[in-house]
C-alpha cells in the first residue's frame, strides 16, 4: 500500500482528522508531510483528556463522589416512600393503631369518634369526665360487638335471618336517603311545593256525632227516630230515648281521622256533609240501621305557609327520598342478573 493511502485510512479511523488540501503536483513525500501536519493539528488538547481514575469522560475532579451521594440519597428516599405506602395501604396488616381509631379488630377499625359518642350516649359525660371503668367498659362492648359482627359475616347470618335482612335493607335505605334528609331546600322550592299541594295543608277538622243503631229489621223505628230528631235533639241517655244502641265514644268530639276510624268510611262521608243539628236518613249496613245526629262539625280550615312550613319541608324531603330510592333500585336492578321462575313470569 502506498504511503498516501495508509495515511488516509489512519485519518478516517481517528474520526477527527481533517483532509488536507494538497496539490496533485506535489511528490509523495510532500503529501505525507501535509497529512501528518493535519493529524497533529486535529489531535485533542490536554483540557479534553479525562482525569486519571474518572469513570466518565470529561468529568471534573470531585464529580464522582457527589454523583454517588445523590444516587444513594434518592434510593433511600424511594425505599422510605415505598415502605410507607406498603404499610399504610388499605387492608394492610399493621401493629400500630391509627390516630383516628381506638382499636383494630382483625384489622377492622373502631373509630374514635364512635367511641366518644358511645360514652356520651351511655353515661351522659364527655371522655374527660368519664371514669377509667366506664372507658374500658365502652371499649370492651364495642370490641365484642365488632367480633360478633365479623362472625355473623363469616356464617352469613343475613342469608337466613329475616330480622337481619330487614335491618340491612333499612340501613341501605337510610344511606340512600342521607343526602335528601340533610339537604335544605330553598324557600322558593318550599313555596312552590306548598302552592302545588295547597289542599294538603289545613287544620284538622273535628266532628261530634251521635250514632244511633237499630236492629236490621227495625226500619220503621229508625225512620220514626230520624223524623223526631229533625225537630228536637236526642236525649242525653244512651240510645237517645229511642231504644237504639250507641257504640262507645258516640257523641264525643273527635278529629276527622279518628271519626273515620270509628264510623267507617261510609258513615263518616255522610256525617262530614252534615251541619250541626242535622240528621241523616237511616242507613242500612251489615250490623244494623244507623241514624246519625251531628252535634258539631268543624270543617278543616286552610293554613298559611308560615304555619305549614315544617310539614311542607318534611313532605318535600319525603318526595326526594322516594325519588332517590327509586333511582337506586333501578340502578341495582340494571346491574343485577335476575332470573324468575317460568310460572311466575
Amino acid at each position: 500500500m502506498r504511503p498516501q493511502v495508509a495515511a488516509c485510512y489512519l485519518i478516517g479511523a481517528r474520526g477527527a482528522m481533517r483532509r488536507p488540501a494538497v496539490s496533485r503536483s506535489f511528490d509523495g513525500r510532500t503529501r505525507v508531510r501535509a497529512l501528518w501536519r493535519g493529524m497533529s493539528e486535529s489531535r485533542p488538547t490536554s483540557a479534553a483528556i479525562p482525569p486519571p481514575g474518572s469513570p466518565w469522560p470529561g468529568a471534573a475532579p470531585g464529580t464522582t463522589a457527589r454523583s454517588f451521594s445523590l444516587a444513594a440519597i434518592g434510593a433511600a428516599l424511594g425505599l422510605l416512600l415505598a415502605g410507607r405506602a406498603l404499610f399504610t395501604a388499605p387492608g394492610t396488616s399493621t401493629l400500630a393503631v391509627p390516630a383516628e381509631d381506638v382499636a383494630l379488630v382483625n384489622q377492622q377499625p373502631i373509630a374514635r369518634i364512635d367511641y366518644l359518642a358511645q360514652i356520651r350516649a351511655l353515661y351522659g359525660v364527655d371522655y374527660a369526665q368519664a371514669t377509667a371503668a366506664q372507658r374500658h367498659q365502652v371499649l370492651d362492648d364495642m370490641i365484642r360487638e365488632e367480633l360478633f359482627v365479623q362472625r355473623a359475616r363469616e356464617i352469613d347470618v343475613a342469608a337466613g335471618d329475616p330480622d337481619v335482612r330487614a335491618a340491612m335493607v333499612t340501613a341501605v335505605e337510610m344511606q340512600i336517603a342521607a343526602d335528601a334528609l340533610t339537604t335544605q331546600p330553598s324557600e322558593a322550592q318550599l313555596r312552590d311545593y306548598f302552592t302545588a299541594h295547597r289542599d294538603r295543608y289545613s287544620a284538622e277538622g273535628t266532628l261530634r256525632v251521635r250514632d244511633l243503631r237499630f236492629a236490621p229489621g227495625d226500619a220503621a223505628r229508625a225512620q220514626a227516630a230520624a223524623a223526631a230528631l229533625r225537630n228536637a235533639p236526642p236525649a242525653a241517655a244512651p240510645g237517645g230515648g229511642f231504644g237504639a244502641v250507641e257504640p262507645p265514644g258516640s257523641g264525643a268530639e273527635e278529629f276527622y281521622f279518628a271519626a273515620r276510624l270509628h264510623l267507617g268510611a261510609n258513615l263518616f262521608a255522610l256525617a262530614r256533609g252534615l251541619h250541626a243539628g242535622e240528621v241523616s236518613a237511616p242507613v242500612a249496613l251489615a250490623d244494623g240501621i244507623h241514624v246519625l245526629y251531628v252535634q258539631e262539625n268543624r270543617t278543616p280550615q286552610p293554613i298559611d305557609f308560615a304555619a305549614a312550613r315544617p310539614q311542607v319541608l318534611a313532605d318535600l324531603r319525603a318526595v326526594a327520598v322516594a325519588r332517590l330510592k327509586a333511582q337506586s333500585e333501578g340502578y341495582l336492578r340494571k346491574r343485577a342478573t335476575v332470573r324468575i321462575a317460568a310460572d311466575l313470569q
